[in-house]
C-alpha cells in the first residue's frame, strides 16, 4: 500500500502495510553505508511529525535498502567538523530518544552491519529482529569520541553493566549470535527471512489494544530509563571529545583510509 508521503525523502523509503497499520520505513543511503547524516535526521523528526497525525498506524518497521548494512554511524565526514556548540545540540541522540518515546512501537530490521550510531539507532528501537549477516559493534573510542548518542544508557539496559563496558571500551563487533546470547537483540532468523520476521512482529503488536500498548510502553520506558542525569554526563563528555586534537586526527585517518 502507498503511503501519502507529506515530505519529499531523499534518505528514506515509506510504504504502509496492512491498511496503514504497519508502516515500514527504509533508510536509504547505500552510496554512503546509510551513514547518519543530519539530513537523515531531519528527515526522521518528518517522518515521525507525520506519523503523529495517523490515528491507524500501530507498529513502526526500521529497516534498510542496503543488504550489507543497517547503518554503518554517524556520517564521519560531518562528525569531524562537530564542534562542542554541536554536541550540546545532540543531534543525533535527540532522534534515538524521539524513537524511543514514540508512542507506536518500533522494530529494528538489522541486515548486515549496525555500527556506532547504527547500532544506537537500533538501541533506541523498541525491539529488534536481526539477519543471521548482522554485525554489531560501538567503534566510538577508536575515533577519539564516545557513544554518545545513547549506547553508554541503552546498552546496560540491554546487556549488562559489564558487557556494555566490554563492548564500548575496546569497539569489538559482535555477530548475531553473540547480540542474541547476550540479550542486544530478541530474534535472529535467517537473512532472507528477515522482513517477513520484523513484519509478523510487528502484526503480532498491531493487533493488540492500541490504548493499552502505548501504556505499556511509556510504563516500560519509565521503569528502564536511568537518571536524567546520565544524558546530561553524555552530552557534555562528547563536547569535551567533539573539541579534542586526538579526535580530529583519528576521524581525518579514518577518512583518509577509506579513501585509499
Amino acid at each position: 500500500m502507498r503511503y501519502a508521503c507529506r515530505v519529499n525523502y531523499e534518505t528514506l523509503n515509506v510504504e504502509a502495510r496492512d491498511d496503514g497499520a504497519i508502516v515500514v520505513v527504509t533508510l536509504d543511503r547505500p552510496e554512503k553505508r546509510n551513514a547518519i547524516s543530519r539530513q537523515m535526521v531531519n528527515e526522521l523528526h518528518a517522518f515521525f511529525d507525520d506519523l503523529e497525525t495517523r490515528d491507524a498506524a500501530r507498529a513502526v518497521i526500521l529497516q534498510s535498502s542496503s543488504p550489507k548494512v543497517f547503518a554503518a554511524g554517524a556520517d564521519i565526514k560531518e562528525l569531524v567538523d562537530r564542534d562542542r556548540d554541536d554536541a550540546l545540540l545532540r543531534i543525533n541522540a535527540r532522534i534515538f530518544r524521539r524513537i524511543e518515546e514514540q508512542p507506536v512501537p518500533v522494530i529494528a530490521a538489522i541486515r548486515g552491519y549496525a555500527l556506532g550510531g547504527g547500532c544506537e539507532l537500533a538501541l533506541a528501537c523498541d525491539l529488534r529482529v536481526a539477519s543471521e549477516r548482522a554485525k554489531f559493534g560501538q567503534p566510538e573510542v577508536g575515533l577519539g569520541i564516545l557513544p554518545g548518542a545513547g549506547a553508554v544508557q541503552r546498552l546496560p539496559m540491554l546487556v549488562g553493566l559489564g558487557r556494555a563496558k566490554e563492548l564500548i571500551l575496546t569497539g569489538r563487533i559482535i555477530d548475531a549470535e553473540e547480540a542474541l546470547r547476550i540479550g542486544l537483540v530478541e530474534r535472529v532468523v535467517e537473512d532472507p527471512a528477515l522482513e517477513e520476521a520484523a513484519l509478523d512482529l510487528a502484526r503480532q503488536v498491531a493487533k493488540q489494544g492500541a490504548l493499552a500498548v502505548r501504556l505499556a510502553k511509556l510504563a516500560l520506558n519509565a521503569a528502564g530509563r536511568p537518571h536524567p542525569g546520565f544524558e546530561t554526563v553524555d552530552v557534555l563528555a562528547q563536547a569535551v571529545c567533539f573539541e579534542s586534537e586526538d579526535k580530529v586526527e583519528r576521524m581525518k585517518a579514518f577518512l583518509n583510509r577509506k579513501k585509499s
